[in-house]
């Protein structure tokens, strides 16, 4: 576990680490099933199958042949909706504001659609406190391809020596290690913290909310904040 005191950057992921917005989420692959006459997937199943990317959750739950007609579906009526159902998770804010005061680096790093993201984090107000924003579609790659990783740093002039990820799924560990960055994920998403704590590769900490994360790594406390 890296001191603190080196860490300068911090890559958060987006849905189930700082927001919740998987219903609205969920209304966009049920729209895209429907409309292309599929059968609807439950809102669990889609919960559970989220993080890589759209498309790649989209052939999971529809098949190739029909994947990139619903994925154009998909954010067609994500366009619409994005800021719809929309949650901050708890701590969320509270753990940006307090490293952004302690002069860290602050950046999303998303499989989540870049412009909506940043539209997002506007809407949220979170912006204020981020260098970046960095999701799919701003470039040909997603999470896990350490290119991908690579780029983000690039991107905000970060080193992987003073760098962490945080996120809540296994896409999030595996780009923290194709990066060269210890991952520290939270079970507010798509995963539980046995399904964390047991993944293969195994992440750096695995802690049940941001306020732990931010207690146990940054020695954050909430009440004196």
């Amino acid at each position: 576990m890296p001191d603190a005191k080196n860490i300068r950057t911090v890559l958060f992921d987006l849905d189930g680490t700082l927001i919740d917005h998987f219903t609205a989420i969920y209304r966009c692959y049920k729209f895209a099933q429907e409309t292309l006459g599929l059968p609807t997937a439950t809102y669990e199943t889609v919960r559970a199958t989220v993080g890589g990317s759209v498309p790649v959750t989209m052939t999971r739950l529809v098949g190739q042949d029909k994947a990139e007609e619903a994925t154009r579906l998909f954010r067609m009526h994500f366009e619409e909706i994005m800021l719809e159902d929309l949650h901050l998770l708890p701590s969320a804010e509270w753990l940006l504001q307090e490293l952004h005061q302690q002069g860290m680096q602050l950046a999303v790093f998303t499989n989540k659609s870049g412009e909506p993201s940043r539209k997002i984090m506007t809407h949220l107000g979170l912006d204020r406190y981020l260098v970046d924003t960095i999701g799919s579609l701003d470039t040909e790659w997603k999470k896990p391809e350490p290119e991908f990783t690579r780029y983000a740093l690039e991107k905000i002039g970060a080193t992987p020596e003073a760098t962490v990820l945080i996120g809540d799924s296994p896409f999030d560990i595996e780009a923290a290690r194709a990066g060269g960055l210890p991952s520290y994920v939270v079970a507010t998403g798509s995963h539980t913290l046995e399904q964390l704590q047991a993944n293969d590769p195994a992440p750096d900490g695995v802690f049940p909310t941001l306020l732990e994360l931010g207690e146990a790594i940054f020695g954050l406390s909430l009440e004196k904040s």
